[in-house]
């Protein structure tokens, strides 16, 4: 029953398959089979199907069928226009008037799917094979008939074990991209990080700046400065906070073992180790805050995937790619709306990801001309960065500050006065709160070298911009004491007082001068 319908329906398909470009998808029950032919952004999908119907609506309720199938597989298609080429095959048509079903239908929605409709009937087969020809392009003709039943029968069976390996080459294609390797390295790095998180809790914590510093965070002073360049390295493996490590190891967990299940331990370390390096000079370049995480290498990772979906489109927005871009997309929002997000490295990250895995291309691929321009184009958003980095950060305020300070604690006084001079000289107008503690800071190393009348004058200044700088209305309540201004020692450590009551220094100081004993 229906062999001649089968045997028309599999030349058809493996027609299509071999001469026309089409892929096979699917088989169901060797009565239904689906093809798909993609070019630019639309999608010229082929439904055959052999056993008919004796009446319109029961045609007209198999087409609603079909569009539902099709709108279920539409992420499959990942086409944005497409069109499916409902093929019915069978000795008969329906006894009642089916021919409007011929006119092109499509869905009432955005970007609608639509169909046109063919019944290869025992009297029609020529006149709908010809509509068909005409709408996908394809050379197939009528298949000889002058077969015997055993012949046709061997036919199809070749015809369908053939597109069945084709099928099933496919899915092993897919399958053994996502399990080129083993993410032993994934696990070997959510170790190294939790160690090294565990270390900073029992030496300071791991919210303590200083502990921070000691152990090779992100502090652009000590980059510029003393050369240490290799804490763009160390600080990818620090982490401030339970919370944080907590979501960057979740994320180091999920993105890691598809990279490295993807491309392979090796790459995986390098698209790792340069995202990380990418990230972390972005960082330098952008942000003056001291900082740590292994965000620039898991954005890094993001890239790899995303290179991943440029050279297997299909695949990769068949299973990961809206939900990656998606994911993308909030975290870089979330980054440029919430000052404390370290964005720079987000983005830089990425893109250096991108590039890495562009570099080392995917395994068993080459294309000498991408690997090489990216290398090429990593080396100058690196230089890039170092070289901008460098020159933001020394007429940056806000580094002059870091590095005044950083200079005190080493009791390099003489270059703390030129460090904070240089950021006040950088801007005529200052952040009010940021111009009051470079002029405390360099107060402060006037103080230590005996400048006392520098120091007064910076201070008073510090206050004019902030009035609310509690330790510079201290240290002006010092000065002046020492130099026999009891009135004017009397209101700075008052007003020391009223802005921060439980600091024990001053509350020493105003008992001292004011001579009332504090609660």
């Amino acid at each position: 029953m229906y062999l001649n319908e089968s045997y028309t329906m599999y030349k058809l398909a493996s027609h299509l398959a071999d001469a026309d470009g089409f892929e096979p998808l699917h088989i169901h029950d060797n009565a239904e089979l689906w093809l798909e032919k993609r070019e630019g952004k639309a999608s010229q999908v082929i439904r055959l199907c052999h056993g008919g119907f004796d009446w319109k609506n029961h045609l007209k309720r198999d087409i609603g069928q079909v569009f539902q199938k099709a709108k279920a597989m539409r992420q499959h298609f990942r086409s944005k226009h497409i069109e499916i080429h409902n093929v019915y095959i069978d000795s008969h048509t329906p006894v009642d008037d089916w021919e409007i079903l011929k006119r092109q239908m499509q869905l009432n929605e955005k970007n609608p799917i639509k169909m046109n409709v063919y019944y290869l009937s025992d009297d029609d087969k020529a006149e709908e094979l010809a509509r068909l020809r005409d709408a996908v392009g394809t050379t197939f003709r009528e298949p000889a008939e002058n077969l015997s039943e055993d012949e046709k029968e061997a036919e199809v069976n070749d015809c369908r074990n053939k597109l069945e390996r084709q099928i099933k080459q496919k899915k092993k294609e897919a399958r053994d991209i996502f399990s080129y390797g083993k993410p032993f390295l994934t696990y070997f790095i959510l170790a190294v990080n939790i160690l090294i998180f565990l270390m900073l809790e029992m030496n300071g914590g791991s919210t303590s700046t200083e502990t921070l510093i000691e152990y090779g965070a992100k502090y652009n002073p000590a980059i510029i400065e003393n050369s240490e360049w290799w804490r763009i390295v160390t600080s990818m493996f620090l982490h401030i906070g339970v919370f944080h490590l907590l979501m960057n190891m979740l994320a180091v967990y999920y993105l890691g073992s598809a990279v490295e299940r993807i491309y392979g331990s090796a790459r995986f370390l390098v698209i790792y180790s340069l995202a990380g390096i990418g990230g972390g000079l972005a960082s330098f370049a952008f942000t003056t805050n001291v900082s740590a995480g292994a965000s620039g290498a898991l954005f890094g990772l993001f890239g790899a995937l995303l290179f991943f979906g440029c050279i297997h489109k299909r695949i990769f927005f068949q299973t990961m790619g809206i939900n990656l871009l998606i994911i993308i997309g909030i975290n870089i929002v979330f980054g440029l709306s919430v000052p404390q997000v370290d964005n720079g490295a987000h983005l830089g990250g990425l893109i250096t990801g991108f590039m890495a895995s562009a570099m080392l291309y995917l395994p068993k691929k080459k294309n000498r001309v991408i690997q090489l321009s990216a290398l090429m184009l990593y080396l100058l958003i690196v230089f890039g960065l170092i070289v901008y980095g460098v020159d933001h950060n020394r007429n940056s305020p806000s580094y002059q500050l870091m590095n005044a300070e950083q200079l005190i604690t080493e009791e390099a006084f003489e270059e703390a006065i030129d460090a904070a001079t240089k950021g006040l000289d950088t801007s005529s107008d200052l952040e009010s709160e940021l111009e009051s503690h470079l002029l405390f800071q360099r107060s402060y190393a006037h103080i230590q070298l005996n400048n006392a009348e520098q120091a007064i004058t910076d201070l008073e200044k510090s206050i004019e911009s902030n009035d609310a700088f509690a330790e510079a209305h201290y240290n002006l309540a010092i000065l002046y004491g020492n130099h026999d201004a009891e009135d004017r020692a009397a209101e700075h450590i008052e007003k020391a007082y009223e802005l921060d009551p439980d600091n024990q220094d001053i509350q020493q100081l105003y008992e001292q001068i004011i001579g009332n004993e504090t609660n």
